[in-house]
């Protein structure tokens, strides 16, 4: 399989790559609860001269009760905090999701990634 070599080009509720894929959290809103990677604890730098081979689910990796963490093609790996909040009723359900040009969005389950608070 070939590499599809990119970088960060911008930040908002997700992240932008140069070659126009986007990665985002989902998470199906019942009522009350909320569930989400937390990317406003992210900024350009972080992510400074670092490469992604979005072609591969192993661009990032699972980190149960804290969220996820993007690893690159070379350099430090890029944490991203995930949080939830319900109160045992709905569901806490989160997932991370790929969409690249071109491509069906790609779904990865990571609801075990956040640290989740009942209320």
């Amino acid at each position: 399989m070939t590499q599809l070599r990119t970088e960060v080009l911008k930040i908002n509720d997700g992240i932008i790559f140069k070659d126009g894929s986007t990665l985002y959290d989902f998470h199906n809103q019942d009522c009350c609860e909320n569930h989400y990677l937390d990317f406003s604890s992210l900024c350009l730098a972080d992510f400074e001269g670092l490469e992604f081979d979005l072609s591969s689910p192993s661009f990032f990796e699972r980190v149960s009760d804290f969220g996820i963490r993007l690893i690159p093609l070379n350099g430090h790996a890029v944490s991203i905090p995930g949080y939830g909040y319900n109160n045992g009723y709905y569901s806490s359900d989160l997932t991370l999701v790929l969409s690249r040009p071109g491509k069906l969005d790609e779904k990865f389950d990571i609801t075990e990634c956040q640290d989740q608070k009942d209320y």
